[in-house]
């Protein structure tokens, strides 16, 4: 069969599950299963594929037609242009995400000042590996539940040359952390339970549900991670939170009751409040 019939039908394959751009996703596996380029796809519709790409490119396909999150078939994805590992313990690093990332530099006024970071529930550690991607001379604690993500955070280091300034932990949020820490990081669960299941399917079936489910009003971390920081974050430090769509009067409260100062709130691409930003007094 030629690159022509497979992008077709898998395609239609994708199409049918209620997937957008499906062609596009169809040439992205098709890169997976061949090695082909983009270009050489593009150009060359007419060429013959052996038998074990066919196989191989039927199988992507077939499990993105399941809904799988193309990042889950691939194993990376790429955030603010660094390339993650990803696993099925880990969220998907998204681009929504990247607003903490540009909000939290925003705040640094000297890039290469000796700063002392801490991500909780870090992932695939895509935040602060990012953060330290742009600051050279800072240093990170990734801090998270999973020891399966904890090991994809510290491939993702070490591929990423930053193993030696990010270190990584396994702890129920603050409970083994007692450093202190100039800037405090989360983007943690804020789903309320009962809101999952209505998800897309990708995130829904396939995420870990542990960093998704943010307890019946989607807040239980944010009420965890209030006393953390105040606890842990030097006087004048930085804390930066994701949130979820309408949280972000009710994460400020919760901030504030633990002695938190609210300074900025730092909204998406598509201009919904997306990282609050907060200093200890």
């Amino acid at each position: 069969m030629t690159i022509g019939d497979l992008l077709k039908d898998a395609a239609a394959r994708i199409a049918a599950a209620g997937l957008e751009d499906a062609q596009r996703e169809a040439r992205l596996l098709m890169m997976e299963a061949t090695g082909l380029d983009r270009a050489t796809i593009f150009m060359h519709a007419e060429r013959v594929i052996d038998p074990a790409a066919i196989v191989r490119f039927r199988e992507l396909a077939a499990r993105r037609a399941q809904r799988e999150p193309m990042s889950h078939i691939l194993g990376r994805r790429e955030f603010w242009s660094l390339t993650f590992k990803v696993t099925a313990h880990t969220l998907d690093p998204r681009p929504d995400s990247e607003t903490l990332v540009q909000a939290v530099l925003d705040q640094v006024p000297d890039r290469f000042a000796p700063l002392r970071l801490v991500d909780f529930g870090t992932g695939t550690g895509c935040l602060l590996l990012a953060l330290l991607h742009e600051l050279p001379r800072a240093e990170g604690l990734g801090v998270d539940a999973s020891e399966p993500a904890l090991v994809v955070a510290r491939e993702n280091a070490a591929a990423l040359g930053l193993a030696m300034r990010a270190a990584f932990r396994r702890s129920d949020w603050d409970e083994q952390v007692d450093s202190a820490f100039d800037i405090l990081i989360s983007n943690p669960p804020y789903i309320p339970s009962g809101q999952i299941d209505t998800l897309q399917p990708e995130v829904a079936q396939y995420e870990p549900r542990a960093a998704l489910d943010g307890g019946t009003d989607g807040l239980c971390a944010y009420r965890r991670l209030a006393p953390a920081a105040t606890r842990l974050l030097i006087p004048g430090g930085l804390a930066a939170f994701e949130i979820g769509v309408d949280q972000s009067d009710s994460v400020i409260e919760i901030m504030a009751g633990a002695g938190l100062r609210h300074i900025a709130t730092a909204k998406d691409l598509a201009g919904i409040p997306r990282c609050l930003l907060l200093r200890k007094p």
